[in-house]
């Protein structure tokens, strides 16, 4: 129970960041957004490589390796778009270091599911 409430403040303070990226009156402009796809999109990848892949395997395969590499891609575009956005001058730079704090607690509370809610057992994420 304290898990679940923990990953909950962390995705709350992770989006208050993004917030305050885009919403502060010095800033004002919510491109920074954005990165909600980033974030929806992150788990898609490793969640259907669960479904397909069977755990008994102990070798690593392809769809596993291929669900890593997708996943990596869209973390480093998330990071990446409000750097490109900062150097094209479309939000500041301030903008730019709060949307960046934000990731890091999101995607470390995205990590941190699965990695309390991750096991095969009686309450877990791929029951449902």
């Amino acid at each position: 129970m304290s898990a679940l409430i923990s990953l909950s403040f962390g995705g709350a303070i992770g989006l208050m960041f993004l917030m305050l990226g885009c919403a502060l009156p010095v800033y004002d402009k919510y491109w920074p957004l954005f990165v909600l796809f980033f974030y929806i999109l992150s788990p898609i990848p490793y969640c259907i490589s669960r479904r397909v892949v069977d755990d008994t395997d102990a070798a690593s395969n392809a769809c596993k390796e291929l669900a890593v590499f997708l996943t990596t891609g869209i973390v480093v575009s998330a990071f990446g778009l409000p750097i490109v956005f900062a150097r094209a001058q479309v939000i500041a730079w301030g903008a730019c270091a709060l949307v960046l704090t934000g990731n890091v607690v999101i995607f470390a509370t995205i990590l941190g599911f699965f990695v309390v809610f991750g096991s095969n057992d009686d309450f877990s994420w791929q029951q449902w």
